[in-house]
């Protein structure tokens, strides 16, 4: 005869008590689960030799577009903060743009003379640049255009010859962001070739054709030359399968570290990638993501806790890094 076991008595308290580790910070310091620090951050500067143009951007209250001299400074604060590597974006001269992008891997132009100043004066600081047409480009893309198409083959040729010229400039890393296919390989193996074996490629892998990309274009001149859209190479938002096939090919072509973009409106995508492959992943917390957060920081919608928790939010879906314009007001937060 089988005896029915008496139910296990109930505590007359929870047994757990998961308050117990909130209750004080030092508590919820030791267990917390994800950290953040400056070194996660790269920051994002907008360089410009135009006249009047180094000024405060109007749709990303709190950035502004800086000569050489201020894009040395702000490395030098970079450096102070703990903040290991910013990223160049040009704000070129509109007489400089063509449809054959020839500026783009002209020895001389913007961001090159940029990177030699960097890396002349702050070694330590890794400079990232942006490979694509864009900002040289009189129709606004990122690729070559003829009769209304964006041309891959050609523009992949175009790119190589614009991320070789960045790599003897003395660029650490790569940021190709163009979502051309093929285009990881062919920079990957002309670098090889020039002897160029130690510079990194961070792939724009999952870049999404998004909305939020609006202020950037306003930062590095390109809004009102767009024509048409960028659809037919970024990525669909609807798709995530698509961006595990795109990071594989990248990380197999010879990317070094891939990335989500934009940032938290595809943390789903994040926390899959670095899940998937276990690579270095970033994520870019994109200009749209920037004006609205501070946007409503600056009418006193939201306080500027929102920063860290948004950035923390990032790591937390496995990214191991973050482009974020937030970099240096982040990194004093942190202490």
């Amino acid at each position: 005869m089988t005896h029915p076991v008496a139910p296990f008595p109930a505590p007359p308290f929870p047994a757990q008590r998961l308050r117990r580790l909130r209750r004080t910070p030092a508590l919820r310091d030791l267990v917390a689960e994800t950290r953040l620090s400056a070194a996660d951050f790269i920051w994002p500067l907008f360089v410009t030799d135009v006249p009047g143009a180094d000024v405060e951007i109007a749709s990303m209250p709190g950035v502004k577009r800086h000569r050489i001299d201020g894009i040395v400074r702000a490395a030098e604060e970079a450096a102070t903060l703990g903040i290991p590597a910013i990223c160049l974006f040009p704000y070129t001269d509109p007489k400089l743009k063509t449809l054959g992008c020839e500026e783009a891997w002209n020895p001389e132009n913007l961001t090159n003379r940029a990177i030699r100043a960097v890396k002349a004066a702050v070694p330590e600081v890794a400079v990232m640049t942006d490979v694509a047409l864009d900002p040289y480009n009189l129709n606004g893309h990122d690729g070559l255009v003829k009769d209304g198409v964006i041309l891959n083959d050609e523009s992949v040729h175009a790119l190589t010859r614009m991320a070789l010229v960045q790599a003897e400039s003395g660029a650490d890393i790569l940021g190709p962001s163009d979502m051309m296919d093929g285009r990881i390989g062919a920079m990957r193996q002309a670098l090889e070739r020039a002897g160029h074996k130690d510079v990194a490629i961070l792939s724009y892998a999952a870049k999404y054709a998004s909305a939020f990309y609006g202020p950037f274009r306003d930062a590095v001149g390109a809004s009102g030359l767009l024509t048409g859209d960028k659809k037919t190479y970024q990525m669909n938002p609807a798709n995530r399968a698509e961006a595990l096939r795109l990071v594989a090919r990248d990380l197999s072509e010879g990317a070094d570290m891939v990335m989500v973009k934009p940032g938290m409106p595809y943390l789903d995508i994040c926390r899959e990638v670095k899940d998937r492959f276990d690579a270095p992943t970033f994520a870019y917390q994109v200009s749209g993501e920037y004006a609205m957060l501070m946007g409503a920081i600056r009418q006193g919608w939201v306080k500027e806790d929102v920063i860290l928790e948004s950035l923390m939010a990032f790591r937390r879906a496995g990214c191991d890094g973050i482009l974020t314009y937030f970099a240096p007001v982040a990194a004093r937060a942190l202490g």
